[in-house]
């Protein structure tokens, strides 16, 4: 549950705080990574962010990565290899990376679900072993 609540907060911190650009859906290039059912994404990072050995390089560098939040409790529609997507990336890991854009506000009410579900799971669990344990 941590875990779940972890990936929520980074996400959302990702959608209002990182940086917005578009990604490309590029297909797995082996059918073992073609399981995980989080697209592959490419895009290309801010300058200063790139990953460049010598500090004066002004080329932006390319990322692939797969977007944070694909729980196998709330997985992503998987686009097509070859849409483009609107995400957004931290720029200090450019590899960390939460789509955004159309769709994500249809995910708000099933977080809040999760969220419920896992807190009164625990809270009932909870509850049952200090049960246990006062006998």
């Amino acid at each position: 549950m941590f875990w779940c609540a972890a990936e929520l907060r980074l996400r959302h911190h990702l959608r209002r705080h990182g940086v917005p650009v578009t990604a490309l859906v590029v297909p797995d290039p082996t059918p073992v990574q073609a399981l995980d059912p989080a697209p592959l994404l490419a895009y290309a990072t801010l300058p200063a962010v790139g990953l460049a050995a010598d500090a004066g390089r002004a080329d932006p560098v390319s990322v692939l990565a797969r977007p944070r939040g694909s729980t196998p409790l709330r997985r992503p529609a998987q686009p097509a290899p070859g849409s483009s997507v609107r995400v957004s990336y931290d720029p200090l890991a450019p590899a960390r990376v939460v789509l955004t854009g159309r769709g994500i506000a249809a995910s708000l009410p099933r977080d809040v679900f999760w969220i419920l579900l896992g807190t009164s799971s625990l809270a009932g669990g909870l509850s049952l072993l200090a049960a246990a344990l006062l006998r």
